[in-house]
């Protein structure tokens, strides 16, 4: 779906995909580095909060997705002409990412 020919997938075989995973973990580190910021200036408090600390985890990766993530990844359909399974792919993987790494954060901090 990304249009990728057989040419350049063999390309990128022989380059080696050690940096591009490489820069992959970093982001995500930041990522989840600022999430916890975004989350514990939340002050989730357990015994205020009803639904208990994972639910709270999966409403701020679902709204931290839903308000940036899906809305700026929808240029690449707009704008780039990419297929929209391939936005929804993308998407979803970030919101279980996201999600995933609040309820960590949520429950840890």
């Amino acid at each position: 779906m990304m249009g990728f020919t057989e040419k350049k997938m063999q390309e990128a075989k022989k380059k080696g995909m050690t940096k591009t995973y490489l820069v992959m973990i970093i982001g995500s580190l930041i990522m989840s580095y600022i999430l916890s910021i975004v989350i514990s200036r939340f002050n989730i408090d357990p015994y205020y909060n009803m639904g208990g600390l994972w639910l709270n985890g999966v409403a701020i990766g679902f709204l931290i997705w839903l308000g940036f993530i899906a809305p700026v990844m929808l240029g690449s359909v707009l704008w780039e002409g990419k297929p929209v399974k391939l936005y929804l792919i993308n998407i979803l993987y970030y919101l279980v990412s996201l999600c995933i790494m609040s309820i960590i954060l949520a429950v840890w901090i």
